[in-house]
């Protein structure tokens, strides 16, 4: 009966979406902007703005993966993103109705929801490491020509042949510029370094800006270099040190979910006490509940650590 009562619903949202002629994509889009949108009184805007006040939960995790999408050049996909999070918020509205399990609907809903914002958090690990690699071994080579040479311009032409994407863009984007259309390279390193979000490589930026007054500062740009090695080490030994625990934390959701299906086959009455007695439900909410928090935690503490000045 759920399950039909469920099917007509869906039709009839689909209905109001064709009625009313609205775009699923106008849809989402007004439902994000609404939890976007910024404080109405000047109060709360001063308290945001100078911290006093915190975000809320969706705000919060919502901006910063806008940010991240920003910073990774993905910004056109954050209304897909935005879509198929509020479908898959349906979903586990949709699977936790046909359980039959009330208390179940809002964890299956949230923590559906968070599902894609957490998958940009994970792509956007590998993107720093990926950058970090590529900045190490492009950062290595040009500051070795820049110290034979002197000329900042002269040690990246000669090495753009030995860089690679997303990094060769960034560089050759500066060599036209300084040619084409503005031959100061200190505006030139001014607007490269807003190009890349990783503060080593704004400090050799920041540390070439200063040899342009004075060049005997160039000995300063190895140490800075070295910093990637040193962060590429270090987050090395910390892949290692949290595999292990990573690998038993997700066996250990996988038995938890597998442990339902497998009690219909050991004992049909502790199934059936589990998933149709108020307090078998209360319990396998408690539970994915904690599965979806303990998700979030682990992303959040699993990132790879970043260089700060």
């Amino acid at each position: 009966m759920s399950t039909i009562l469920l099917m007509a619903c869906i039709g009839m949202i689909a209905g109001f979406f064709i009625l009313f002629n609205i775009s699923p994509m106008e849809f989402t889009d007004s439902i994000f902007k609404g939890l976007l949108s910024k404080p109405k009184s000047i109060k709360d805007e001063i308290n945001e703005t100078t911290k006093r006040k915190k975000l809320s939960f969706f705000r919060r995790e919502i901006a910063e993966v806008q940010e991240i999408l920003r910073v990774t050049g993905r910004e056109s996909k954050f209304p897909m993103l935005c879509a198929l999070s509020l479908l898959l918020f349906a979903i586990g509205v949709s699977i936790a109705i046909i359980l039959g399990n009330m208390f179940l609907v809002p964890v299956m809903a949230i923590g559906f929801m968070l599902i894609p914002f957490w998958y940009v958090r994970i792509t956007q690990t590998h993107f720093k490491k990926a950058i970090s690699t590529e900045l190490e071994t492009a950062l290595s080579i040009i500051t070795t020509a820049y110290l034979r040479n002197e000329d900042i311009l002269t040690a990246v032409e000669e090495n753009m042949n030995y860089l690679n994407p997303p990094v060769l863009s960034v560089f050759r984007e500066f060599v036209s510029r300084i040619k084409l259309i503005n031959p100061d390279i200190i505006s030139s390193l001014q607007e490269m370094k807003g190009r890349i979000d990783n503060a080593v490589f704004h400090e050799w930026c920041d540390a070439l800006i200063a040899c342009q007054f004075d060049r005997s500062l160039k000995t300063t740009l190895t140490p800075i270099v070295s910093k990637l090695s040193d962060m590429r080490v270090v987050n090395g030994e910390l892949e290692n040190m949290v595999f292990e625990p990573r690998k038993e934390f997700i066996t250990m959701q996988i038995l938890v979910i597998g442990n339902i299906p497998l009690l219909y086959f050991l004992n049909k009455d502790w199934y059936h006490t589990l998933m149709h007695t108020v307090m078998g439900q209360i319990i396998i909410s408690v539970c994915i509940a904690a599965i979806f928090i303990s998700t979030a935690f682990v992303i959040k503490l699993t990132q790879p650590i970043e260089y700060r000045r």
